[in-house]
């Protein structure tokens, strides 16, 4: 019973022995397979590899350089200038008001916008009762003549009656003082009627000088007196003038007698003048100061309203670049400049006076260059480029 069981286990381990060894052998073979097909697999990314990069580096060596548009700006004439706002005045304001007693208003005759002569009527005053006075002074004065002529007459009669001894002297010398009193009152009654004359002539309000008529104040049947405040506005020959507010570094650059070019806020049309004064302080508080530019009288220049103004402080040569060309980062401003060779370099500039016209370089370029108009943010120094001469205008 035993020998037969042994028997039995025997077969058993052995026929568990061929099947562990095949199952080994299975396996070899699958990780041989898996290892062979790994190695062909990088083999055939490394070729291709190898051959895209080859491509690159033929695409890369047959790629043509980029064509830039390059400009030689030479010199031109650059004027430095200082901008700034202000408001826009008369040069001269003069206020004009009762300068007599005054009264009620008849007629008034200007409106603003109105051109006035030095003495010219801008409103009429009632005076009815101013002219009954200088009547009643005309007729003191006809009462004074006539007392005059009657003293005259008995001084010449009684001049001829003294040398036949019926006057004395003494009537004469009282004769005479007759008639100097008479004369002197004949004086006071024509100077009242001067005098009265004088203030009537006051009563109307006259243009102290001519000019432009700014504003009107009064109206007809108004009464007006000397506390009645201005009722015309003039400006002097119709000269006006902005008040342009400065910082203390352009007051410096500033000065009087240099030209300047002022635009009203709204309007297109600029203004020619001339800066007639710089003010000798400056404000501790805002540092600035005040320019004044002299504008003849136009329609579009209206006193109080605002304005801009370019003053020319100074004029030179430089080159002139189209904002496009002039780059910018940390370092500085800077330009891309072409060389013999067709290689882009990097050039630092200092920028000056930037306007409508261009970038006004004051330093770092003498105007013969070959320089990058635009697109230089797209290049880099050292890179070979084909340039193009850009066309003038």
């Amino acid at each position: 019973m035993n020998y037969e069981t042994h028997i039995v286990g025997d077969v058993d381990m052995e026929q568990l022995g061929a099947d562990d060894v095949r199952d080994r052998k299975r396996r070899r073979i699958i990780i041989s397979s898996v290892v062979a097909a790994a190695v062909v697999a990088v083999a055939a990314i490394s070729l291709i590899g190898k051959e895209n990069t080859e491509a690159a580096a033929d695409a890369s060596a047959v790629a043509p350089a980029p064509v830039v548009t390059v400009l030689s700006p030479g010199q031109s004439a650059v004027s430095r200038t200082v901008t700034a706002t202000g408001s826009l005045n008369a040069r001269i304001d003069m206020p004009v008001g009762v300068v007599g007693e005054g009264g009620q208003v008849v007629r008034v005759l200007v409106q603003p916008g109105d051109w006035a002569r030095a003495g010219q009527t801008l409103a009429v005053i009632e005076r009815s009762v101013q002219s009954e006075q200088a009547k009643s002074l005309a007729a003191q004065i006809g009462v004074a003549r006539a007392d005059a002529k009657l003293a005259k007459a008995q001084l010449d009669r009684a001049r001829q009656l003294v040398g036949r001894g019926f006057i004395s002297q003494a009537d004469i010398d009282q004769r005479e003082a007759t008639l100097a009193a008479a004369n002197a009152r004949v004086g006071v009654a024509e100077a009242q009627l001067a005098e009265q004359r004088a203030r009537n002539g006051r009563l109307d309000i006259r243009a102290p000088a001519s000019g432009l008529v700014l504003t009107r104040a009064v109206e007809p049947g108004q009464v007006v007196g000397t506390g009645s405040g201005v009722l015309f506005r003039i400006a002097r020959d119709g000269a006006m003038e902005l008040r342009a507010m400065l910082s203390e570094a352009d007051l410096a650059r500033v000065r009087a007698g240099i030209p300047a070019m002022v635009t009203p806020v709204g309007s297109t049309q600029s203004v020619k003048g001339s800066v007639w004064q710089v003010s000798p302080v400056i404000d501790p508080v805002s540092r600035q100061g005040i320019a004044r530019v002299a504008v003849p009288y136009t329609p579009a220049i209206r006193p109080g309203g605002f304005a801009a103004v370019s003053i020319v402080t100074s004029t030179g040569n430089a080159p002139l670049l189209p904002e496009s060309a002039v780059q910018s980062d940390a370092a500085g401003n800077y330009v891309y400049v072409v060389n013999g060779k067709n290689l882009v370099e990097r050039r630092a500039v200092k920028v000056g006076q930037v306007s409508s016209e261009g970038v006004a370089v004051s330093s770092g370029l003498t105007g013969q260059e070959r320089i990058v108009a635009s697109a230089g943010a797209f290049l880099t120094p050292g890179q070979k480029v084909k340039p193009e001469l850009q066309k003038s205008r």
